[in-house]
């Protein structure tokens, strides 16, 4: 049992590496390349749509979040200066 577990594992992480290396080539794939995902990484076009769109998502909230990043936390000496002022 363990080791067909393991070889299940291998293999998504294999299909998870291979759908991560079709998304830094494009975010929005066709319906044709869709189904060419499919095929290689043997699962429906649906769920390679499914897929792409939850990617998608999180792509864009990491986006927004390093935009914020630099705004939202104030560095430390910032805050260090923020609280002498304060007392």
């Amino acid at each position: 049992l363990p080791i067909s577990l393991s070889m299940n594992n291998a293999s998504f992480l294999e299909q998870l590496e291979e759908l991560e290396k079709m998304f830094q080539e494009d975010h929005y794939p066709d319906n044709e390349k869709r189904k060419e995902i499919a095929a290689v990484v043997g699962v429906t076009p649906q769920r390679i749509m499914v897929w792409f769109q939850n990617r998608r998502a999180k792509w864009r909230k990491l986006e927004k979040l390093s935009a914020k990043g630099n705004r939202k936390y104030p560095t430390s000496s910032a805050l260090s200066d923020s609280i002498r002022s304060d007392s």
